[in-house]
């Protein structure tokens, strides 16, 4: 009996759990009736709305924002075109630029090389023409200083020379001049111009300028009017010297300012050259341009 009641107790007890559902099982419908409950679907509603809004507006402002960058470019490329178009044209320029600037600087280096043999050939030339300068002043001198007389004439000038020529012991003659003339000086005025003698050979002309040379170097009164017969302004100083190109007579003068500037003592001409010297144990210089005189100056 307790068996069989056992049994129907089992029974209703297993159908009393198929009837009533555990407790937990109860929790989670509960659960689920809250979350479907109206007040939640009205919000999610709401919050699906406005993201679509917001989206639909960003979309908007993707939209408009693109049409305004569109418009900007479109009307920007035509400029970034002429712009391209302008560097393009400045290039262009600039390699032309460069190619005329290379061809100038080719043409410059060209036209000095030119100019520096030009330059040696003028020198050559000068050179060449000086030296026959000298070659005909060789056999000449000049007396300066000597005052002019009135209506001076060439047989006025020859008795000058062959009177100097015995004032200092020379052999110089009439028939030893070949020629004779008195410069003529740049004003009308000019009285006591240099008179150039060419004489008959070289020797007879140095032997009078070393005649005249002595003469100063041994009496006190130097060469005079006097030496010359002059009876009137008979002491104006003459000098005799010879006749020197106009490049070298230029060369002479610098060398008589390097004389007075520099611890240089000696400054003399000898056949149309011009010579300097420090003292008498120092080796003697030959003047030959202007440059050479101021590298002496420099190395004073």
């Amino acid at each position: 009996m307790n068996k069989s009641l056992s049994e129907s107790n089992l029974n209703a007890s297993a159908s009393n759990d198929s009837i009533t559902p555990p407790n937990f099982v109860f929790g989670r419908a509960k659960k689920r009736k809250e979350i479907d409950s109206p007040l939640i679907d009205t919000q999610c509603g709401s919050g699906d709305s406005e993201i679509s809004a917001l989206r639909e507006e960003m979309r908007a402002m993707f939209v408009s924002l693109h049409a305004a960058q569109r418009k900007e470019f479109d009307n920007t490329n035509p400029t970034l075109k002429q712009i391209q178009e302008t560097n393009n044209r400045i290039e262009c320029s600039i390699d032309f630029l460069s190619r005329q600037n290379l061809e100038l600087q080719q043409k410059i280096e060209t036209l000095e090389q030119q100019r520096k043999e030009d330059a040696r050939h003028i020198t050559a030339l000068e050179d060449k023409i000086e030296d026959i300068l000298k070659n005909t002043r060789k056999a000449n001198f000049e007396i300066k200083n000597v005052p002019k007389k009135n209506n001076e004439s060439k047989e006025d000038l020859v008795k000058i020379v062959t009177c100097l020529s015995s004032s200092v012991g020379a052999s110089l003659t009439k028939p030893d001049v070949v020629d004779i003339y008195r410069v003529r000086g740049k004003k009308d005025n000019d009285s006591n111009t240099p008179i150039v003698v060419e004489t008959a050979s070289t020797i007879l002309k140095t032997d009078l300028l070393q005649k005249c040379k002595a003469y100063n170097m041994i009496n006190k009164t130097k060469l005079r009017a006097k030496h010359l017969g002059y009876t009137t302004q008979e002491e104006t100083p003459v000098y005799v010297c010879e006749q020197l190109t106009p490049k070298a007579a230029r060369l002479y003068f610098l060398a008589r300012d390097l004389i007075k500037s520099t611890t240089f003592t000696f400054c003399w001409t000898a056949y149309g050259n011009v010579y300097v010297r420090k003292d008498e144990n120092s080796p003697i210089i030959k003047i030959t341009n202007e440059a050479q005189i101021n590298q002496l100056f420099h190395n004073k």
